[in-house]
């Protein structure tokens, strides 16, 4: 028996496809969420048709209706893939066949392959989700420039292998998480300039012979210009794969932040409080507040990363051009995007509503001898060459630890012990406030340097973006 009618191919076959085989080629379970752009593409289409004089006006307006028409359907739900479909393909040209008649219908399959139409719809579908993630973390970018505003000046410790380091400005800290982002927002500016371009009319590998233009498809479907070489823009995916690194790398950005948030909210650091909308209890253990948010965002960004490795090692061995393996192209980019558009409003609402423990901050701020550097940068002002003001320091931070005290505590006379260098004035720098302001050069934490940063970051991310 041959192949069914209902499918894109078959006539050379005299049986259809075995079983085992239709459920593996089987794409429609998730690649039906393209079933819109499919049809833009579709709607495009008709247009080169006909101005290549393969549809005549009357058809083309006959075909154009049965789109729009098909589209409404899809949209309602009224129609979907039958469950021996094989791609979002083979479906909606069914559609168009049930709506307009074969006869017309059937010549909407000349001069385009699933091959340029599903690489077409990847990067309009691609393009439309990253608008949406550039919003979220716009979004994202506003609440930490909040937090930051409305802490301007309240001091914390500032840490190195985990370890009490310098003090630094709250603000600051939380600027640092703010800035991968906005880099993350520019990978995908740059991204999506590489990505503009329409693959539509490159065929099965190697264009079409009927003439159809290219670049009017492009510019009906919104795309900056058309993909210079036909075999390249049906085979390769490095542009899918970059995406899917983009993503994870917003998602690693994101963990990273969280690692500190889950730490910050231990009774240990008792640095923060979640609020209660944006936290969870225990089913056992009536006390608890679990930072449930930033664990999910923790967990995400391994499966992005998981996602975006799969993805990279389907890639590494296809020769040109087109290979089915690129059907596994998809569930990777929409299961991150997905996970992301999850995880990204979530994690905004939890940062926005942190509230800060200041006093406990700011007494933590200068344990841990964290102002050790400002002393032995003071002595380098007195004539001191750094490495012996170095030994200098580290010799009174041992006289510290044995005697139980905080350089503060020190008196002359201790000072002195250690070393004639460390005279009584040393102590003009043994503060929180003079260390962190002293601090001032470009990028520094100094007040005046965070507030350039908000400038800065108040361009990107508005107020009210949250």
């Amino acid at each position: 028996m041959a192949q069914s009618n209902d499918a894109l191919w078959g006539g050379r076959f005299a049986s259809g496809p075995d079983g085992a085989l239709a459920a593996l080629s089987k794409s429609t379970h998730f690649d039906w969420r393209l079933a819109q752009y499919d049809l833009k593409g579709t709607a495009a289409h008709l247009k080169a048709l006909h101005a290549a004089n393969y549809l005549s006006d009357e058809e083309l307006s006959v075909l154009e209706k049965a789109v729009e028409e098909l589209s409404k359907r899809v949209a309602s739900g009224a129609f979907v893939p039958k469950a021996d479909e094989e791609d979002v393909h083979a479906a909606l040209e069914r559609g168009l066949i049930e709506i307009a008649g074969a006869e017309i219908a059937g010549k909407v399959r000349a001069g385009r392959s699933r091959n340029d139409q599903i690489a077409t719809l990847v990067r309009s579908f691609m393009l439309d989700a990253a608008t949406e993630i550039e919003n979220q973390l716009i979004g994202y970018l506003d609440a930490l420039c909040s937090q930051a505003e409305n802490h301007l000046g309240v001091a914390m410790p500032g840490r190195t292998h985990f370890q009490h380091a310098q003090p630094v400005l709250l603000s600051h800290h939380l600027l640092a998480h703010a800035w991968p982002q906005v880099r993350n927002l520019q990978r995908l500016e740059n991204w999506r300039a590489r990505t503009n371009y329409s693959p539509y009319g490159a065929g099965a590998l190697a264009g079409n012979t009927l003439g159809l233009d290219p670049k009017l498809v492009a510019k009906e479907l919104g795309f900056a210009g058309v993909t210079e070489n036909s075999m390249d823009a049906t085979s390769s995916r490095d542009l899918v794969a970059e995406f899917a690194f983009i993503l994870s790398m917003i998602s690693i950005d994101l963990s990273r932040f969280s690692e500190e948030i889950i730490a910050w909210a231990t009774k240990e650091f008792s640095y923060i409080q979640l609020a209660d909308q944006f936290s969870t209890g225990s089913s056992i253990m009536p006390q608890k507040k679990n930072p449930d948010i930033a664990e999910l965002a923790r967990g995400k960004a391994g499966r992005m990363i998981g996602n975006l490795s799969g993805l990279l090692a389907t890639l590494k061995g296809l020769p040109l051009s087109y290979n089915r393996d690129l059907q596994e192209d998809k569930e990777p980019i929409f299961d991150s995007f997905d996970s992301l558009m999850l995880v990204l409003p979530a994690f905004t609402g939890m940062v926005a509503t942190l509230t800060f423990n200041k006093e406990r901050l700011e007494e933590l701020a200068p344990q841990g001898f964290s102002l050790a550097t400002d002393v032995a940068e003071w002595l380098v002002t007195q004539g001191v060459a750094f490495r012996d003001a170095h030994e200098i320091t580290g010799e009174l931070v041992r006289f510290c630890e044995v005697e139980g005290i905080e350089l503060s505590m020190l008196s002359d006379e201790q000072l002195a012990s250690v070393s004639k260098h460390l005279k009584p004035e040393v102590k003009k720098v043994l503060s929180v406030s003079g260390s962190i302001e002293a601090r001032n050069g470009a990028g520094g934490t100094a007040s005046s340097q965070v507030v350039e940063q908000l400038v800065q970051l108040r361009k990107i991310a508005p107020h009210g973006k949250s």
